[in-house]
């Protein structure tokens, strides 16, 4: 107790030097504090680095728990032994590296996998029981947490890129109730150890961020980058307790995107986080990008339509196929400034309906497909307006007429890739389809090759009555007040509107900005 009352005196006098760029010395536990080597802009952030994290996690009398790392060593626990006064923290560090004994001690998965989020829950439930039977009594007006982590790191011979699960169960106020935070992550580091490196700094920011960031969702999600950039991956976030239950899973996947952690991530009709590991791998995938403001009847028939002909395909197992709905950063924005509260009414609305949805940061449909073909996904279709599609060949044409063309077009239309075009009225009022479309001549052999090979489709069975409905006219008019938008609607999303007053609508028919 005299050691860590010393120790916190001379955390608070570093606090005081810092400013001054003066390293301060823990004389107890024999260790150099911190080291200052930040720029002046992250002086001015007051950003803190790895160490200086767990220097103030571990001088903290009223934190204490246990770490359970599987897969890259005890990376994460290492680093908080490294600083000093770790025995105020650490009751527990193990490694149940060994699958018969992380079997024993957590229990077997049905799916055989060790790194899942079955396997990350089952470790922060079995750990936080242990913390509270064994030293809740003995340890009186502690916050306990218990760490765990499952990784993969890449393997010899580069056949595993590397990723994980990471997860805390956590208190803020002693004898409450805890809260559970957990991670997705890929490491993009081209080296074991350099992976295990991440892994260590990622999960000091995570039980940082859980007990001095968690008053602010963003400010959290937005840490746990700090000394990491452009070396992992943040694709899924889950957090719920009695400390967050104002904070919307939908919000946070979209801070996710928003703020550069990973370019796709997605959540159910729930509006709970998903992560395509857990539903994706080896299905089919049928993906509708649009803007979904708001989705309109004609919105819900084009995916009606086209997801029952993607599942009508013969190599396409219906009972082993999904489709989601994909807003973009691109379609968020308005003036460059993404309105949450206007993302947070689309994804409700498609929630509404039933509908997954996937957050991206992909101007391209190349880089979801990308990030999709981490899961080995059976077969991908994309639901794309007639519209849409001819936007689409035409960048592609114009920017790549040196030569390219052929490259870009086979970077796009892969042996299990198919596009379904749903048609659209025209100005004039005539009927765009996938046959009809005006594309370039320079590139209209091309264009009748991937519709004779079947790589672009119709869609065949749609309401055509529908055509002439277009969201932004109907935008305008519940914005307006105007009588009538309901028609347009399905009827699920008419009460939704009305009872939230979504989309600018509310009951006194004025005008309200989104």
């Amino acid at each position: 107790m005299v050691e860590t009352n010393i120790c916190s005196f001379f955390l608070t006098l570093f606090y005081f030097c810092r400013w001054n760029r003066q390293a301060v010395g823990c004389l107890f536990c024999g260790h150099i504090a911190v080291h200052l080597h930040h720029n002046h802009t992250d002086m001015a952030q007051n950003i803190l680095d790895t160490d200086q994290k767990a220097l103030e996690i571990n001088l903290d009398p009223n934190i204490y728990g246990t770490f359970s790392e599987i897969g890259a060593g005890q990376e994460v626990a290492r680093i908080f032994f490294k600083v000093g006064a770790a025995a105020g923290t650490i009751a527990k560090s193990m490694s149940a590296y060994d699958k018969v004994y992380s079997d024993e001690i957590y229990g077997r998965e049905p799916s055989g996998r060790y790194v899942c989020a079955p396997r990350i829950n089952k470790m922060l439930n079995h750990e936080y029981t242990l913390m509270e039977e064994r030293l809740k009594n003995q340890k009186p007006g502690t916050n306990f947490f218990a760490f765990a982590d499952t990784i993969a790191a890449i393997d010899f011979n580069r056949t595993v890129s590397g990723h994980g699960w990471i997860g805390m169960r956590f208190q803020l106020e002693p004898d409450a109730l805890p809260n559970d935070i957990v991670l997705h992550v890929r490491m993009l580091d081209r080296d074991s150890q350099q992976q295990a490196s991440a892994i260590g700094i990622l999960g000091v920011n995570l039980v940082y961020a859980c007990f001095r960031l968690h008053n602010d969702p963003e400010e959290l999600i937005k840490s746990l980058n700090d000394a990491l950039h452009d070396r992992i991956v943040i694709d899924y976030i889950k957090l719920d307790g009695p400390n967050f239950t104002a904070v919307d899973s939908r919000y946070l996947a979209l801070l996710l995107v928003q703020h550069g952690l990973t370019e796709v991530a997605m959540f159910g009709p729930d509006g709970e986080a998903i992560h395509g590991s857990e539903f994706l791998y080896k299905k089919s995938l049928m993906v509708a990008r649009g803007h979904y403001r708001p989705p309109t009847l004609v919105s819900l028939d084009a995916l009606r339509s086209s997801f029952q002909q993607f599942k009508d395909e013969e190599d396409i197992d219906p009972n082993e196929a999904h489709i989601m709905c994909e807003l973009t950063l691109e379609y968020l924005r308005e003036d460059g400034v993404i309105n949450k509260s206007d993302f947070m009414e689309r994804a409700k609305a498609l929630n509404a309906l039933g509908v997954s949805v996937i957050v991206s940061n992909c101007h391209s449909h190349q880089r979801l497909i990308n990030y999709l073909s981490e899961f080995k996904i059976q077969r991908l279709g994309l639901v794309i307006g007639a519209r849409e599609l001819l936007e689409i060949i035409n960048e592609k044409y114009y920017q790549n007429r040196d030569g390219r063309l052929l490259v870009a077009f086979g970077e796009l239309f892969t042996r299990n890739i198919k596009i379904y075009v749903y048609p659209v009225l025209t100005s004039d009022k005539n009927l765009m389809t996938g046959q009809s479309l005006p594309v370039p001549d320079g590139i209209k052999f091309l264009y009748q090759y991937l519709v004779e090979s079947q790589h672009i489709v119709e869609v065949e069975d749609y309401n055509e009555d529908l055509l002439h409905i277009f969201p932004r006219e109907v935008l305008q008019l519940i914005q307006n007040g105007e009588e009538g938008w309901e028609k347009f609607l399905p009827s699920v999303l008419v009460d939704l509107i009305k009872e939230h007053g979504m989309f600018g609508w509310n009951a006194k028919h004025k005008k309200v900005s989104v």
